[in-house]
């Protein structure tokens, strides 16, 4: 008689290594650059949903933009967090947002950039920080240049969201003493 177990589909939970995990985490940060005062609740309520948690956010004045407030929340978490924390606030307008999410093992970083003049912006960050650009985005650049004779440098300067950086800079400056609190997002 056969001691062994009975056999098991290849893909139960079961059958990973104890090492392996069956999710991975992820990090990053929301910066809220420029909110108005009355939209802060609005803003703490749409982060708290994501997360099924309170947050309550330190918010300091915006000396780019008087009187606008600012605030920055650390994340860890599920991968693909800063993604439904960017869907959640760009519903709520005038608001000068960016969200990160850092690369975590299998998977490669996000960055989203969000302003009331030039809209929402999403890259895709490498491990070592750079904003990678997929061969058919790039192929489409090149394509819309020769087609409407746009010069190639200004669609990848779009492709690499440097409209955005130039007007999110001095907001960045500004929020170098930001006090900071990281929420721990349980999975």
């Amino acid at each position: 008689m056969s001691t062994m177990p009975p056999s098991r589909s290849a893909t139960h939970p079961s059958m990973l290594p104890p090492t392996l995990p069956t999710h991975g985490r992820a990090r990053g940060v929301v910066f809220l650059h420029a909110v108005p005062r009355a939209l802060c609740p609005h803003v703490e309520w749409a982060l708290s949903a994501i997360v099924d948690s309170e947050i309550r956010l330190d918010w300091q004045p915006q000396p780019v933009s008087p009187p606008l407030l600012r605030a920055e929340l650390p994340w860890v978490g599920r991968p693909g967090l800063g993604s439904r924390f960017m869907s959640a606030l760009k519903a709520i307008p005038d608001l000068v947002v960016e969200v990160t999410e850092d690369p975590s093992p299998g998977r490669e970083g996000e960055r989203y950039a969000l302003t009331p003049t030039l809209g929402l912006h999403r890259a895709i960050i490498g491990v070592h920080g750079d904003i990678l650009v997929s061969e058919d985005r790039l192929r489409a650049a090149v394509a819309g240049a020769e087609s409407t004779g746009a010069q190639l440098k200004d669609g990848i300067a779009y492709l690499l969201g440097t409209a955005w950086d130039a007007e999110l800079e001095p907001y960045r400056a500004a929020g170098e003493d930001t006090p900071v609190r990281v929420l721990h997002h349980v999975v």
